[in-house]
């Protein structure tokens, strides 16, 4: 089995559902493929990026899926939730809005780099609304050497005051009870 790590945001309503509806079915969607998965609290965030747009709600999931899901084919499971939740990405504006994001941050000991995919996600270093999310609940699954390497990005994020605009906006515990 492989442990796989994903960054999940949302500030944009589909349908009748919030950006918390949308997080909300994107776990459930997402517990198909996650063996012992975990989620984290959800934190809001200002946008990065693109920053003339409603905040947003990230969160991380993680668990293990088994050794014959490619990462390719992860990918596609996880592009087809975002376009049934209302992401078209034809339409869109990079980094702009959203209804759902879902992001694969790390991949077992994966390294890709194509145009379609990065693994682990390049961006994962700048991000304080993935590294907050997944420092609470990566300890229970991470070795140190990797975690040192998060809460070092996440300090020196914290040194440059880029972790001020994520504030916890349900804990972890309540959001369980949403699922």
């Amino acid at each position: 089995m492989k442990l796989v790590i994903f960054g999940l945001g949302s500030n944009k309503q589909f349908l009748n559902n919030s950006p918390l509806e949308n997080l909300v079915a994107a776990c459930k969607e997402l517990q198909a493929i996650l063996i012992n998965p975990v989620f984290s609290s959800v934190y809001k965030t200002k946008a990065m990026y693109v920053e003339d747009q409603e905040d947003f709600y990230n969160m991380v999931a993680l668990g293990f899926v088994s050794d014959d899901l490619e990462p390719e084919d992860c990918l596609r499971f996880i592009n087809k939730i975002e376009e049934k939740y209302g992401r078209n990405r034809d339409k869109e504006i990079r980094f702009g809005p959203r209804s759902l994001d879902i992001d694969i941050e790390e991949f077992g000991d994966v390294v890709i780099n194509t145009e379609k995919l990065q693994i682990p996600h390049i961006r994962i270093k700048e991000r304080p609304f993935v590294l907050i999310p997944l420092l609470e609940i990566f300890p229970e699954y991470a070795d140190e050497i990797k975690k040192n390497e998060y809460l070092e990005s996440l300090l020196e994020l914290e040194n440059k005051g880029e972790t001020e605009d994520v504030k916890l906006f349900i804990s972890r515990e309540d959001f369980s009870k949403l699922l």
